[in-house]
């Protein structure tokens, strides 16, 4: 679906294990009763512990919503540690909106994992996710994480995933192992998201560990730009929310030499990087909210990038557009109508318009197309809508979804 990567022909091959599939990574979860529901008296998991067992060097990209949650704040700060061990998680409150009991609470979950393990708790970063303005039940977190702790082992990757979910259907991980001059490296991924989903971050989590050797200067500015073209390009519903996040970390015990940028061993770890965020990203959009329709938006020879960019989220965001998606109806007038609106460059004449290769508009006017044939190809669960400006040579891509009376219903109360 165009991501950008010939899967077969990479120098990589997926693994199982998630975030525990590098060497030196533990995981645990357990459920302390925030989440509402279990089964037999068991509550669901809503806590997750990833560890490395060896210090790490960590990057991050936080929400840029100006309402960011005590966590945000806390992992910003704890960031700058110049060796990280671990990332405490929780799910069912997004501690959002709680103001300085907020921060206490963020800040009393790293203590806790850290006075658990042995290690200082600015070693932590903490994540949450959940609902808005309650009061975060710390006494549970911090009477949990001893056994939590006392669950860490290399096999529990599946179950991160699994306890960072809230309207999530299914687990998002995956890992890969490649090969640097001859050592095996592996780079491991977990992400939760379904709803409040749109470029710049999103309503999601992302922890990505990696037992490659890496400055931490080099990992933040690689880590940056494998978000930009993954989680940054992604949107559901056009909601950004207070708590998204996305964490690596790198503690070096593949064995392979340090990564040197502008290297072809660094290109290559990048590359395997950016397939896993592309990958979660991926599955966070085919999961959204009551969707049914996966949608890749491709604006080609744009004048500009920023214009590309913006003319693809106009699309990718637009209601109209979302809605005629769901009703299989090719209404590429409302696609039109959104470039209009992107505040771009562009030429009513100029614009060609296709679904799946299909032309629709030509010369900004109805094509030749029988209306069938490209009626057609929306019944499909996945499909490209192109938009060729003809302006430049910019060009850039948005992955989102339709918008189903499935997704208004679920959004309807807490």
């Amino acid at each position: 679906m165009g991501w950008g990567f010939a899967f077969m022909d990479s120098p990589f091959h997926e693994i199982t294990g998630a975030v525990t599939a590098p060497r030196g990574f533990r995981a645990a979860a357990i459920g302390c009763g925030i989440k509402e529901g279990g089964q037999a008296g068991r509550p669901r998991d809503d806590l997750a512990l990833i560890v490395s067992d060896f210090p790490a060097v960590g990057a991050a990209t936080f929400t840029t919503n100006k309402i960011k949650a005590a966590p945000v704040r806390v992992s910003m700060d704890h960031l700058r540690s110049a060796e990280l061990r671990g990332i405490i998680a929780n799910s069912g409150n997004a501690n959002a909106c709680t103001g300085a009991d907020g921060i206490r609470c963020a800040k009393r979950m790293t203590a806790a994992a850290a006075g658990a393990l042995g290690w200082n708790e600015k070693q932590f970063l903490v994540c949450s996710t959940g609902r808005i303005g309650r009061e975060l039940p710390i006494e549970r977190i911090e009477k949990a994480v001893p056994e939590l702790a006392g669950k860490l082992h290399a096999d529990n990757g599946r179950a991160v995933a699994r306890a960072i979910m809230t309207s999530d259907t299914f687990e998002k991980e995956i890992a890969i192992e490649l090969s640097l001059a001859g050592k095996p490296v592996r780079i491991g991924g977990v992400a939760k998201g379904a709803g409040m989903i749109n470029p710049d971050m999103a309503t999601m989590l992302c922890f990505v560990t990696t037992d490659a050797a890496i400055a931490k200067r080099d990992l933040q500015k690689l880590f940056l730009e494998s978000v930009e073209q993954s989680f940054n390009r992604i949107t559901v519903d056009g909601d950004m929310s207070t708590n998204d996040t996305a964490i690596c970390l790198a503690n070096g015990q593949s064995g392979a030499e340090l990564l040197q940028p502008q290297s072809a061993l660094y290109d290559a770890f990048a590359h395997g990087l950016h397939f896993v965020t592309r990958q979660l990203a991926r599955m966070i959009v085919e999961d959204g909210e009551g969707v049914s329709k996966f949608v890749e938006v491709h604006v080609k020879n744009a004048a500009t990038c920023r214009d590309a960019r913006k003319a693809a989220e106009a699309v990718a965001n637009s209601m109209l557009v979302k809605c005629s998606w769901c009703g299989e109806d090719p209404n590429w007038g409302r696609v039109m109508d959104a470039v209009g609106y992107a505040a771009i460059n562009v030429r009513e004449e100029m614009v060609d318009i296709f679904y799946n290769g299909v032309v629709a508009a030509e010369h900004g006017m109805a094509s030749d197309t029988p209306p069938e044939k490209l009626k057609e190809i929306l019944r499909n669960k996945n499909f490209t809508v192109t938009i060729d400006l003809h302006l430049g040579t910019a060009e850039y891509k948005v992955f989102t979804t339709d918008l189903t009376t499935d997704y208004v219903k679920f959004n309807l109360s807490e």
